[in-house]
């Protein structure tokens, strides 16, 4: 299939290497027209200079944009000159109703859409490595699902079209309680004078150990928050969890005091850290 990419963040470039080493990318899309322009040249595939140049020349399109409001921009953008039996695949974070909503736009125009967000963090997105959650028809998933492997080490459909999301909402709320934790132990072990890089190996290697703590506790304990997964953007996809959680009736503790620590860190600058950069809250110096 000739597949476009459009939204060239740090996740979006590492699946678009992966793609172009596939041999499935022809064509790429950013705002940011340089980024594009400089990817482009890289892999040798087109920059096109508006989502509605990148639907004219493909047939898969798939998105990875950061917000609710720029996915149905795009998709909106779309449906001007997108060809009828088309798919799009958004790996985008957003609510299931967006999801909704922009699978009814593309339906008007007789194309197919998967709402298909991602967990694996950048590392995963550059060694083609990602979990993928699914929702969509399954017979469309088919269609597309080689493209999609050249990205990821496990695919799952859900169910119908919003199912995807409601998984990355489960993903988002799990991340934010295994950060807590994680940065809370470690605050621990800090107080109590352990020599950390010590704890943060045999504790990974027991019953406690976990992907987080393994690639972020000693950054973690060094001060350092390099972004793998930006604070502001966690906060973002909390936030859509929360209103997911109230519209099903659900109180969730756990989402709304780390958006309450999410926000006291970005009052103080931290938004583009890592959400390991949670520890500066827990801490004792």
């Amino acid at each position: 299939m000739r597949t476009g990419l459009i939204g060239l963040g740090a996740m979006g470039q590492g699946m678009a290497r992966n793609l172009a080493k596939a041999g499935y990318l022809q064509a790429v899309y950013n705002r940011t027209a340089c980024k594009a322009d400089a990817l482009a040249a890289e892999l040798g595939i087109q920059a096109l200079a508006s989502p509605q140049a990148l639907a004219a020349q493909t047939d898969a399109i798939l998105l990875c944009v950061s917000a609710d409001r720029d996915v149905l921009e795009v998709v909106s953008a779309l449906c001007d000159t997108i060809k009828p039996g088309s798919v799009v695949v958004d790996m985008s974070t957003v609510s299931s109703a967006t999801a909704k909503q922009a699978a009814a736009l593309l339906a008007d125009k007789r194309a197919d859409f998967l709402d298909a967000p991602v967990s694996g963090g950048v590392e995963g997105a550059g060694k083609g490595s990602l979990a993928m959650m699914v929702g969509g028809d399954g017979d469309v998933l088919e269609r597309v699902k080689p493209v999609l492997q050249a990205m990821t080490a496990r695919i799952e459909h859900l169910g119908e079209t919003g199912s995807g999301q409601a998984c990355k909402a489960v993903n988002q709320i799990m991340c934010a309680g295994i950060n807590q934790a994680v940065a809370e132990a470690l605050a621990f072990a800090q107080a109590q004078g352990l020599d950390m890089e010590k704890v943060i190996d045999v504790v990974s290697g027991g019953a406690a150990g976990n992907w987080f703590l393994q690639h972020r506790g000693k950054t973690m304990a060094n001060g350092i928050f390099r972004p793998g997964f930006k604070l502001a953007l966690h906060h973002k996809d909390l936030l859509i969890c929360r209103q997911m959680a109230e519209q099903a009736h659900l109180d969730c503790p756990l989402t709304n005091s780390t958006l309450h620590d999410y926000r006291l860190l970005m009052q103080q600058g931290f938004g583009d850290e890592d959400i390991s950069a949670l520890y500066r809250l827990k801490r004792t110096n």
